[in-house]
């Protein structure tokens, strides 16, 4: 190729690669005006919006790989990996980044975001009586919840594991998962309901009372007792996830492993903890800090048992309170920076775990 005609198909390529993306972005952007401003049935604009998302994607997609195909071999392969990633990364970044970004200013601004306050929210936020109740209950679903989650997994995992009944036993106990954390909110404000006498909806109760007790309004007793309460349900629904988890961590350990430690005479708990437990640390760690970050972010149970009433106000409760509530948003802000201050150290930790296993 003489070098004119390798000038020629370089600004050929400037060209497509500027022209495609640009196109794209038009095209879409229109589709989204017309869905914006066109009066449609809720039912049609639904069907048209899923058929532009699967459509739209495959043309994106599918153009922009048309573009690096026309680049020369030792280009297109390293032009590929950011067409397939790199619209994916601009939607992260447009719904996750610039959103963060976005409360991070807002926190360091007054109610209505006007004013420029400086680090005054931070300091309104670690003095507030309701916020210091909210980290101690934030801790006590830490530590009681995520805790129990974890040891009942790896609990019915080993158990299970050893049973006839082992499908059975794991799908019972895997079922709460199947439904939202509402619905199972719902479900136990009717487990937990109080109502003076001895006529009484709620489960709890009515066996309380056929056992000649007295009712009790469990959701509304002093600390910690309605927090604890309200743990159970954490426990109840991430139980099945910890044990499915653990499960098959448990059947990848060698079974000549095992074996060989039962002809040197090592009874089951020896060999559960000094076998079984070491093997699947990894899987333990990630298990346990996937539900340490999903409990520092807890929010329907507390929402839909008490809306945050009776001193069980958590992080989250307390944002949504502040933001929509009593639109404070630049303390509402502050609140979401601090959940996302504290749930950060346990991500990288857990990268950094999946880093030593070889997953990256």
């Amino acid at each position: 190729m003489n070098k004119l005609a390798f000038r020629g198909f370089s600004i050929r390529l400037v060209f497509l690669s500027i022209l495609v993306p640009t196109a794209n972005l038009v095209l879409h952007g229109l589709i989204f005006l017309f869905f914006k401003h066109i009066d449609l049935h809720p039912l049609l604009a639904a069907a048209l919006a899923v058929l532009w998302g699967v459509v739209g994607i495959y043309f994106v997609y599918l153009s922009l790989n048309w573009v690096v195909e026309q680049y020369p071999q030792h280009l297109r392969q390293k032009m590929l990996p950011f067409v397939f990633v790199g619209p994916a990364v601009l939607i992260l970044g447009w719904l996750l980044v610039f959103p963060t970004l976005r409360t991070l200013y807002l926190s360091f601004l007054d109610a209505q975001s006007v004013n420029f306050v400086g680090l005054s929210n931070y300091v309104a936020v670690f003095t507030d009586r309701l916020l210091v109740t909210a980290l101690r209950n934030n801790l006590l679903w830490v530590v009681f919840g995520a805790t129990s989650c974890v040891a009942l997994g790896l609990l019915i995992a080993i158990l299970a594991d050893r049973s006839s009944y082992e499908r059975l036993a794991k799908t019972i106990i895997f079922m709460p998962m199947a439904i939202s954390f509402v619905a199972a909110g719902v479900i136990w404000k009717f487990i937990y309901y109080y109502q003076p006498g001895d006529e009484q909806v709620g489960l709890l109760n009515a066996i309380v009372v056929a056992l000649g007790g007295e009712p009790q309004a469990w959701t509304s007793l002093l600390q910690p007792w309605n927090n604890l309460f309200l743990i159970v349900i954490l426990i109840w629904m991430q139980t099945g996830f910890a044990m499915v988890i653990f499960s098959a961590a448990i059947k990848g350990v060698p079974g000549e492993l095992l074996e060989a430690a039962r002809v040197d005479g090592a009874g089951e708990i020896r060999i559960f903890f000094q076998i079984i437990i070491p093997y699947i640390k990894g899987t333990i760690l990630a298990v346990t800090t996937t539900i340490v970050v999903f409990t520092l972010k807890i929010f329907d149970v507390v929402m839909v048992m008490t809306g945050g009433q009776y001193d069980t106000e958590v992080v989250a409760t307390q944002f949504y309170r502040q933001f929509f509530m009593y639109r404070n948003f630049g303390y509402g802000s502050t609140l979401a920076i601090v959940l996302l201050i504290a749930v950060i150290p346990i991500i990288i930790f857990n990268l950094r775990q999946f880093r030593r296993q070889g997953g990256v």
